[in-house]
């Protein structure tokens, strides 16, 4: 079983900058991505950006030359860079850790961090 523990997230004003951390423990032997997703109110959760095995990531089209995510170099902990905040970029913030092919498919998730972007 996978752990995952979300930091880093509070009040922005419009144009500013956060970061985002998330550390994963337990038996992270098979996790082979890690990432972001967030949801809005009233809106379907979506992918933010992925860091995925070999250093390929991953971000939605809102957060392309926005966003940076970052491993650590055990892949226990995944980073996630923000600038330029917009009002629209309000949500929870989720983390998000899935096994490898060698493994049994599984997926975890944090307890999501709000994130507020004031205009």
């Amino acid at each position: 079983q996978v752990h995952l523990v979300e930091s880093g997230g509070g009040l922005v004003q419009a144009g500013g900058s956060l970061r985002l951390s998330c550390t994963a423990s337990g038996d992270t032997t098979c996790i082979s991505t890690m990432g972001w997703y967030r949801q809005a109110p009233g809106k379907e959760r979506e992918l933010v950006a992925m860091a995925h095995a070999g250093d390929r990531t991953t971000y939605a089209d809102s957060m392309k030359g926005r966003a940076t995510i970052s491993t650590d170099k055990h892949g226990n902990a995944v980073h996630l860079q923000i600038n330029s905040l917009k009002p629209e970029d309000t949500a929870i913030y989720y983390c998000n850790a899935a096994n490898g092919l060698a493994c049994v498919a599984y997926e975890y998730w944090g307890q999501g961090t709000q994130v507020t972007v004031s205009s």
